[in-house]
């Protein structure tokens, strides 16, 4: 069989890349090892994590009325129920991808597949797709083949009680105690849903703080909250050994744990993630992978073989689903002459905790380690009416600053919602908008929104919401750091 555009992969980077083919003129198929669209993301990732942390929100923000005198009984859980209702969404998500890949004529075939040469594929398991032919040969692919939970060495266990990711979203049961490896967003997000279904979470980090690489005046908020919703977090300490045992799982602990040894219901690894770029036959194409697994790519998302370009988590870090879509997309214009590239200035990140963590741009943490001169300026939610009304105001919102030129290069904000407040930093740095900019940008009151211009406004020293009468912000870098604080 022959085809014009192939797409490996249907997660949001290769249905974005195919519907957008389509929608150019191109003949497209788009290929997939699973039997319903949308990848790891809607499937096993940011769709249905999403929706057990609405669930895990409902009952937090319910034991919250409590301070204003409105007390719910204890929640009672129906995991069948819950799980029904998770799968109700995916199951309404994916049906809509199938529709829309029907309507712009996409070819859909599920199958496992794996280069043969740079033009073509060959097939196994296939289903679906009209296919008549265990090969495919196309003028171009786009790899969308996504990522995979990594594995910790020496950790292995055949065990069902311990977890990846993918399998904690099907929420087997409830367990008395949880123990998350890894202080990342995956470990967290995870633990905040097992925590508010009833679950005593510890959570282990190799590093001395959790959400490592993050900036550390967002964490510092979430790792308080944590530390009260969680029954421990173990910092600097990693898991020696894992031993089954009848009902649970023994295990070893090395680092700052006073227990050595301690017993789980189930354990939940999540240390991240390693691209799916092994197993394609791409020793079979002129495509260059690096030492990480990752396939290197050009601003147009061309790889080294002219027939084959590459997009989302197999393309490079951030592994985030919204890079993959705009990647996607930019493959697809590129394919059709369009002048499009990929050199956003900014991506944002979002951990979807309680509080929420939101990222974008340039952070202090980066300018420290690149040696950049930046200013900051920290609008604290405690002065936010709307963040006192709802009893959250343990959020804060941070502009980091070009000096010479006041642009806004960066934002960071911890509180509730952030995931939504962020978007508006994100356009912000795109455009190249001054501090004041931002500052002079009119945002209704009472909103959390409105802390996004109080913290550009202390930059300019025009802020009313706090009282400040010394300098109101600050410049920081590898040099000076230490004595600004």
């Amino acid at each position: 069989m022959e085809t014009q555009i192939v797409v490996l992969g249907a997660g949001p980077g290769g249905y974005a890349a195919a519907f957008l083919a389509a929608d150019l003129g191109m003949e497209v198929t788009l290929i997939d090892r699973e039997p319903r669209l949308g990848g790891v993301c809607l499937l096993r990732g940011c769709i249905p994590s999403k929706a057990l942390l609405h669930v895990a929100k409902a009952i937090v923000e319910a034991g919250h009325l409590a301070d204003w005198g409105v007390d719910f009984k204890k929640p009672k859980i129906d995991v069948d129920k819950v799980r029904k209702q998770k799968e109700k969404v995916l199951a309404t998500l994916t049906g809509g991808l199938g529709q829309l890949a029907k309507k712009r004529n996409v070819r859909v075939v599920r199958a496992r597949a794996t280069f043969e040469g740079s033009r073509t594929l060959r097939l196994e398991g296939v289903e679906g797709g009209s296919l008549d032919d265990d090969r495919i040969e196309f003028e171009h692919c786009i790899l969308a083949t996504g990522s995979r939970p990594a594995a910790v060495p020496g950790l292995d266990f055949d065990g069902d009680r311990v977890m990846d990711s993918g399998s904690a979203l099907d929420l087997p049961d409830i367990p008395q105690r949880l123990l998350v490896l890894g202080g990342g967003y995956i470990g967290l997000e995870m633990g905040t849903v097992y925590a508010a279904l009833g679950s005593k979470v510890t959570v282990v980090e190799m590093t001395d703080g959790l959400l490592p690489g993050a900036d550390r005046d967002l964490v510092r908020p979430l790792a308080k909250r944590i530390e009260k919703q969680f029954e421990a977090v173990c910092l600097q300490t990693r898991v020696a050994s894992l031993d089954a045992k009848r009902n649970a799982v023994e295990v070893t602990f090395e680092g700052d744990v006073d227990e050595k040894v301690q017993s789980f219901d189930r354990v939940l690894i999540s240390v991240g993630r390693r691209p799916n770029s092994d197993a394609l036959g791409l020793e079979n194409t002129q495509v260059e992978v690096d030492d990480d697994g990752f396939v290197r790519v050009n601003e147009k998302q061309q790889t080294a073989d002219p027939a084959i370009l590459a997009v989302g988590d197999v393309a490079g870090q951030p592994m985030l689903a919204h890079k993959a879509a705009h990647q996607g997309k930019v493959a697809a214009e590129a394919l059709a002459g369009k002048p499009a590239a990929f050199g956003p200035r900014a991506i944002p990140a979002v951990v979807f905790t309680d509080p929420e963590v939101a990222w974008a741009g340039v952070t202090e943490t980066d300018a420290e380690r690149e040696g950049r001169k930046v200013k900051t300026a920290v609008f604290p939610w405690a002065a936010s009416g709307r963040a006192q009304a709802a009893g959250r105001t343990e959020g804060l919102t941070k502009w980091v600053i070009d000096p010479a030129s006041e642009r806004v290069i960066g934002c960071g904000i911890v509180g509730v919602g952030a995931g939504d407040l962020v978007s508006e930093a994100v356009l912000a740095i795109e455009m190249g908008c001054t501090v004041r900019d931002v500052a002079e940008t009119i945002h209704p009151h009472p909103t959390l929104s409105e802390t996004v211009a109080f913290a550009a406004e202390v930059y300019l020293g025009t802020v009313t919401d706090l009282y400040r009468p010394t300098q109101n912000s600050r410049e920081t870098s590898s040099e000076d750091r230490d004595s600004d604080r």
